[in-house]
């Protein structure tokens, strides 16, 4: 992923705004899987290094 370069004369301005209940729960339970994935993968590799 690149880094966006604003065009000369045009400013992008970003309106930062309040998670919704949804959106917040959808980060938490991407967030919870991800942990879980990555603590398969390191018990697995433990597993065959012994």
């Amino acid at each position: 992923m690149g880094l966006i370069k604003e065009p000369k004369d045009i400013d992008f301005y970003v309106d930062p705004r309040p998670l919704t209940v949804k959106e917040q729960k959808m980060i938490s339970d991407f967030i919870k899987a991800d942990k879980i994935k990555i603590r398969r993968r390191k018990r697995i590799k433990t597993n065959t290094n012994a």
